[in-house]
């Protein structure tokens, strides 16, 4: 079933979560022991992130440089289908521009399509931490919105291969990312928005956003996007703060502020476990707000643990 319509069809607010593939060599119960305590608040779907392989180059003895792969996280499309077949519901596997071309793109959509995945979430991806910034494959797409132009063009039975005879349309339901505090690489939010509109007038049908520990930005947030003709559902992206150290790393990684009552507490907290609590009850505050704001769907960004999550969702559902 399409996100849209797991939406469409509630009766209450849903509860979704994302997980992240495990790094190379790793087996899937790695991601089957994050998934299995969460399986209790029933979510209707779980949304699978891609990340691209990182690389260093090293010198050789005859002086030339090699191409060494250094961090890999496998298994997207497969992780996906085991989902569906282990725990029936539905899995939204992440698609980026990055590191790709058109024809890997599309082979990786008919892939998803022969398994009965009808959900994406397109993305252009980060730039790898080798490099000063994004470059798209030689090949491929530089923006999100080439990727959801793509998908439709699939999506209505147009192919790469203009020969292909009788093609079969796909049917995939498009999620896009949206960014309450604005993307890194935009001028202004404004801008940021007028993007946003593009990729849903192309065809996006819903949006899922950075995370944020603000509820007042979302809520702006929502009211822009409807302002500026945005009528999609708009789920809000969530995480539990764990550790103090996230108090900087999240902040730099994600472009994000964190309230200054947030981090007070979490500062003032003696143990790790006090850190994790207080984080915990902060996003417990946040989730009972959007429920009576209205939202269609909280969405968690667990980075494949748990525990936090549970927590937070235990008081919730």
């Amino acid at each position: 079933m399409k996100v849209t319509e797991h939406l469409q069809n509630a009766d209450k607010t849903l509860f979704s979560f994302e997980i992240l593939p495990p790094v190379k060599g790793t087996s899937i119960q790695s991601i089957y022991e994050g998934i299995d305590p969460l399986m209790e608040f029933k979510p209707p779907f779980i949304n699978v992130t891609y990340h691209r392989e990182e690389y260093v180059f090293k010198e050789r003895e005859n002086g030339l440089l090699e191409k060494i792969t250094i961090r890999k996280r496998p298994g997207t499309v497969g992780i996906c289908s085991a989902i569906m077949n282990k725990y029936h519901v539905d899995a939204v596997p992440h698609i980026i521009c990055g590191g790709f071309s058109k024809e890997e793109t599309e082979n990786a959509l008919m892939d998803l399509n022969f398994l009965g995945i009808d959900n994406v979430l397109l993305l252009r991806g980060d730039a790898v931490k080798t490099e000063p910034g994004f470059r798209p494959h030689k090949d491929g797409h530089a923006h999100a919105s080439d990727l959801i132009q793509q998908v439709v063009q699939l999506n209505h039975g147009h192919y790469l291969d203009e020969e292909m005879e009788n093609p079969v349309p796909t049917d995939f339901c498009i999620g896009v990312a949206g960014y309450p505090e604005k993307h890194v690489e935009a001028p202004n939010l404004a801008t940021d928005l007028k993007y946003l509109k593009h990729k849903i007038d192309l065809g996006a049908e819903y949006i899922i956003t950075q995370m944020f520990f603000d509820n007042e930005k979302f809520c702006d947030f929502v009211k822009a996007c409807r302002a500026v003709g945005i009528k999609v559902p708009i789920i809000p992206g969530l995480k539990p703060l764990t550790t103090k150290s996230q108090l900087n790393v999240l902040p730099r990684y994600f472009n994000i502020d964190l309230p200054e009552d947030l981090v007070n507490a979490v500062e003032a907290a003696k143990t790790p476990a006090e850190v994790k609590q207080v984080g915990i009850e902060w996003t417990i505050q946040q989730c009972k707000e959007l429920v009576e704001f209205g939202v269609p769907c909280l969405h968690f960004y667990t980075m494949s643990k748990s525990e936090a999550t549970a927590a937070v969702a235990r008081a919730i559902f």
